[in-house]
């Protein structure tokens, strides 16, 4: 992996400082990709003066609506090419010292930590990895009467209730468990499926967490909460609600909070306090609109404020488990820092990282660009985009903007009140309960101009562009021990579904008022507003990787040649502008973020895929909707591991089980440049030197098509293609074949 370069600045120590905290450096990347950017831009430019010459001197109406849409393509590649560029001006590393804050803050003197996990269906996200992520959290090496954790439940289902109630029991037996033994990997799950040292205590505290997780796994199962599992009068009080709320739906019901910890009164069994742990199932009607998880979120800003309000918050997806009990400290190196609050410091964002990927990442999973080496490069710049878990925000951060701060309506939720009240008492849960309600949103600023942003799908997204075109900044810290791990989708319908609801969301944000090209060169600058316009319009790709596996092909199998011969300069050109984005992708993604040559072929190989799949049916969708047409609405993507899927995952197989759309426009391009792979190789043989190009483009998405091939012929179990995609691919293959031989011809 790459190494900085000597030290640029750092939050120093002297006779009047407080020690050490961070240290910050610059990359060495820096110049070169300077000096590239501007020789592969003159090469572009290049490029486009010779599609003008092509159409200013056209003859024939095919030629030119060819070269225009070579043209048009071009033009979107060269354009996320260039607002990619803003992650290469000056890529910055840093490094914390979390062990010198205690030397200058006593523990009574740490600020408070508000923990934010949410989950919507204990279907499709099981309770057991909810609790997982909830007890990780618990288990921090922080003051626990410092520590709260608000569980969102947008389900509403009594199942995730009943996990985590198991989960304040079993909690008194695994904090002080992991605090005696100072254990680095804090969800039990992860723990006891290590190679851990055995013991009687150990093994009679896996014996206590196995039962916990049989009696939540038969619940669910089952969908029944036996009365055998309801001993505590806490329990019956709850569930008694529950019944209450029987005749109501998932979209229509009372809010529902639930405090299963108090810090006050409930200890563990060495004595020692247990942090908050708090239960939220906001209200919902059909008339109010909800927001989904922004909508979620801003409802646990405001009942948090109401018990705690603390000053920090984390936000965490349900299957993100901490995997360092000592991040705290590590963000807290910056949210402590003087330097950092006077350069508007709003939130710290951590890395994604994955556990459970198969040896090759098939689906390209890792998102290196989007997780690291993206996020370093704007580390530069005014920080990393918000990427909606793993991130330590300032909860006055999402009260307005640094100079002038937007006060809710209530003085109970503002950050700088101090709530001081036992979270259990009738007055603080009955103001719960209202700021939860459906309607306490009417006519307030929520989720336009404080808290978590409504107008996209990609709430994450939009909230970090929205607070930094307010003049928030942020920070990247990216320890060598991963802080958080999660699980990403081993099933590929699934990952592509996912990736739809963000292409869908990020074309939200990009056609709004405040579209990143417009909105946000105007607030941020040029190169943070390129950044955000990278992400915001890179759906628009799938216009360019669409074109380049079908058109090239089916001229080739016309007989048309549309790219410069060998023994051209104009091929010279084209070798460059090719190598040059695949050599500095491949040098990225293997020299300096430490990947593999494999998992990088899998990556790019992804990015073809979704360019084909979910980022077309993205933007048709988004376009359909645009146009008042109604499309497939909000899923929640299965966080449910399927053992056979599992078992396929592991040996490096693409799960094409389903019959889907997406399925089918990869096939139909898989089938295309076979055909023409083959014809332009009897071509190259028989001496046809103007096909080699189109050739190499068949042969190289060939190569990447590989696995669908295999899924429609040679295998045979439950992740094979269906037939009904082959036989439907196959047919359309034929027809676009048969309309570009009308054309072209």
């Amino acid at each position: 992996m790459e190494e900085p370069c000597s030290r640029e600045s750092a939050a120093t120590n002297s006779a009047h400082a407080p020690p050490l905290l961070y240290t910050l450096t610059t990359s060495r990347r820096t110049v070169p990709n300077r000096v590239f950017a501007a020789v592969y831009f003159c090469a572009i430019m290049a490029l486009f003066s010779r599609h003008v010459q092509i159409l200013l001197h056209s003859k024939t109406l095919v030629s030119f609506s060819v070269t225009l849409t070579l043209f048009v393509s071009d033009l979107v590649l060269a354009f996320l090419w260039v607002s990619a560029q803003s992650f290469r001006v000056r890529p910055v590393y840093r490094k914390e010292y979390p062990e010198n804050i205690e030397k200058f803050l006593e523990q009574s003197d740490l600020p408070g930590l508000d923990v934010f996990i949410c989950t919507a269906d204990p279907y499709m996200e099981p309770p057991t990895r909810v609790v997982n992520t909830a007890l990780s959290v618990m288990a921090y090496e922080y003051p626990t009467e410092k520590l709260s954790i608000y569980v969102s439940d947008d389900g509403g289902s009594s199942l995730t209730l009943f996990a985590f109630m198991e989960a304040a029991k079993f909690a008194a037996h695994w904090l002080p468990f992991c605090r005696k033994n100072e254990l680095a990997t804090r969800s039990p799950d992860e723990y006891f499926a290590s190679n851990y040292s055995r013991s009687s205590e150990t093994d009679k505290i896996k014996v206590m967490y196995e039962s916990m997780r049989e009696r939540v796994k038969n619940v669910v199962e089952t969908g029944r909460i036996d009365d055998e599992y309801v001993t505590s009068d806490q329990a019956r009080q709850a569930f008694t609600q529950w019944t209450t709320y029987l005749g109501f739906t998932r979209q229509n019901h009372p809010s529902v909070i639930q405090v299963l910890l108090d810090k006050n009164k409930d200890r563990d069994i060495a004595g020692h306090c247990l942090p908050n742990l708090v239960y939220v199932s906001r209200q919902k009607s059909p008339t109010s609109p909800h927001h989904f998880k922004a909508g979620a979120l801003n409802v646990l800003v405001r009942v948090s404020a109401a018990m705690t309000n603390a000053p920090v918050i984390l936000t965490l997806d349900c299957d993100m488990y901490s995997n360092d009990p000592r991040t705290v400290f590590r963000a807290l190196c910056y949210v402590l820092d003087p330097a950092e609050i006077q350069n508007r410091l709003a939130f710290v964002q951590f890395p994604q990282e994955f556990h459970g990927l198969n040896e090759n990442d098939i689906h390209g999973s890792e998102h290196k660009r989007l997780f690291k080496l993206n996020p370093s490069g704007l580390d530069g710049l005014l920080g990393p985009n918000y990427l909606g878990t793993g991130c330590f925000i300032r909860r006055r951060a999402l009260l307005g903007d640094p100079s002038t701060p937007v006060p809710p309506v209530i003085k109970e939720i503002r950050p700088d009140h101090i709530a001081d009240n036992p979270i259990t008492a009738p007055s603080v849960l009955e103001f719960a309960h209202q700021v939860a309600g459906c309607n306490y949103e009417n006519q307030t600023d929520w989720g336009s101009k404080i808290g978590f942003r409504y107008g996209s799908l990609v709430e994450d997204f939009f909230t970090g562009f929205r607070l930094q075109c307010e003049g928030w900044r942020s920070i990247f810290c990216n320890p060598e021990r991963a802080a958080f791990l999660g699980n990403a989708p081993i099933n590929f319908h699934d990952f592509l579904g996912q990736n739809k609801r963000w292409q869908i969301g990020l074309l939200e944000v990009a056609s709004s008022r405040y579209s990143p090209i417009t909105f946000g060169v105007k607030a941020m600058g040029l190169f943070m507003g390129l950044s955000y316009s990278f992400y915001a319009f890179f759906p628009i790709a799938s216009i360019s990787i669409t074109t380049y596996s079908f058109l090239p092909q089916l001229a080739l199998l016309n007989g048309l040649n549309i790219f410069p011969k060998v023994s051209e300069p104009w091929f010279l050109l084209y070798t460059f502008l090719f190598l040059g984005a695949y050599g500095q992708d491949f040098l990225e993604y293997t020299v300096v973020s430490g990947g593999t040559i494999r998992r990088w072929w899998s990556d790019q190989r992804i990015w073809m895929a979704k360019g084909l799949s979910c980022s077309l049916f993205g933007l048709s969708e988004f376009l359909l909707k645009s146009i008042g047409i109604p499309t497939q609405g909000f899923n929640v993507t299965s966080k449910v591991v399927d053992k056979e899927q599992r078992k396929r995952y592991e040996q490096g197989l693409l799960e094409f089980g389903v019959p889907s759309p997406m399925f089918v426009t990869l096939t139909m391009a898989a089938i295309i440049n076979l055909c023409s792979f083959i014809y332009g190789l009897i071509n190259l043989v028989s001496g046809k030197e103007g096909d080699f190009m189109q050739l190499v483009l068949s042969a190289l998405i060939v190569m990447n098509c590989l696995p669908i091939y295999e899924a429609m012929v040679l295998r045979s179990d439950k992740g094979k293609m269906p037939a009904t995609t082959s036989v439907t691919a196959t047919i359309l293959a034929l027809a676009v074949y048969s309309v570009a031989y009308l054309i072209l011809k």
